[in-house]
Order: C-alpha cells, then structure tokens, then sequence
C-alpha cells in the first residue's frame, strides 16, 4: 500500500487541495506540477474530491479544476475528467458516488454522472449519465440500466427496522472488518509460533459458514 502509486498521488492532491483552499495557488500548482511530472497524473488542486476514492496506478488521469468527484468512486488509469473547449466557468464534470470509470474513459464538459453508474473503457461521454448505468462507446449511450435490490443484502441485515441501503452497506463493511482482524491475530499467533492457532483458525471459519 505504501508504495501504491494512485494513493501517493491522490496523497499529494489532498495537500495541494488544502493549500488552494489557504490561497496559497502558486504552492498548490508547483504541488500539481510535481505530480504530474513523478506520477503522470494531473489533478488540479481546485478539483473536489470526496473521501473513498480508489485511484489505480493514476497513470494518465487528468481531472480538471472544476470536477466533482463523489465518495466511493473507482478510477483506473488514463480516465479525463475534463472540458469540451466550448465552455467557461464551472466547465467540468460531477462524478456521483461510488461511479466506476475505467481505462482511458473521458467524460467531458458540464454534465453529471449518476451514482453507481459504469463508464465502460475507451468511452466518451458528452451527456448526462442516470443512475446505476452502464454506458459504452464512442459517443458513449446508456447499454444497460442494472437493478439495486434490498434482496441482495442479508436477512439478517434486512430484518433492521429503519435500516436503508447505506446502513446495510455500513453494516456489511464493519462485518468485513472484524474478520480480517479476526485473521491478522490467527497471523500473529502463527509468528509468534503459539499452538492453538489452528483451533482458532477452526473457530474462525466455522463460525462463518
């Protein structure tokens, strides 16, 4: 992780961002620069980007000043975030949470993308993207619309009075958590070379079937 390019790059954004938002521009533009130059991604310190991005690799991405990026996005390598030439002003896009685009997609001009919506590789979009849509091609247009069904989440997540989608996803993430924890201790018990590891590995997954 420490050596993961997108997060260096989107580490040195989240300062650069800080600094335009101090008016300190001419600090944040060197700040850009340098990552342009290490990382080949350009990200302008004025863009907004909201916590949970994944940004892989962050080779060739550009994101221009006006953007809006979402939480819980994903974007892989050599995604535009950028203007169409024609415009002034607030001239770029506003990415909805937890959209993914992936390689060399560019999405451009003023226009909104929906939450949960797929940008498909190699696509232009040039309109606006509903929600939870699949868009491809060259001009990009909307090939599938997929279905988010409370069905799909546990039963036992399901039996929550008053628990909507978020609080299950929430629910769900904190499950995901105490397990891993659960086998970050069984490693550590391993290197330590103590003798009831395997029980407790045992436990572990028998607790999970």
């Amino acid at each position: 992780l420490l050596f993961h390019q997108g997060l260096h790059a989107l580490v040195c954004y989240r300062v650069a961002h800080r600094l335009w938002q101090a008016e300190r521009t001419g600090l944040a533009y060197y700040m850009q620069s340098t990552v342009s130059s290490r990382y080949s991604a350009d990200i302008h310190p004025a863009a907004e980007i909201d916590g949970g991005l994944y940004l892989n690799v962050g080779g060739g991405v550009v994101i221009g000043e006006t953007a809006r990026v979402g939480r819980d996005c994903t974007i892989l390598q050599g995604v535009t975030l950028g203007g169409t030439g024609k415009e002034v002003g607030n001239r770029h896009p506003k990415i909805g949470d937890g959209v993914i685009l992936h390689c060399g997609a560019c999405v451009l001009g003023n226009i909104n993308v929906g939450r949960g919506a797929i940008i498909t590789a190699k696509s232009i979009v040039t309109k606006e993207v509903p929600e939870l849509a699949r868009v491809s091609g060259v001009p990009a247009t909307v090939k599938s619309i997929r279905e988010l069904r409370k069905d799909l989440f546990s039963q036992a997540s399901n039996d929550d009075d008053g628990c909507d989608l978020d609080c299950q996803m929430k629910k769900k993430y904190e499950i995901y958590l105490e397990r891993f924890q659960e086998l970050v201790d069984i490693e550590s018990c391993m290197s330590d070379g103590e003798n009831d590891c395997s029980d407790a590995l045992d436990e572990m997954l028998n607790s999970h079937v």
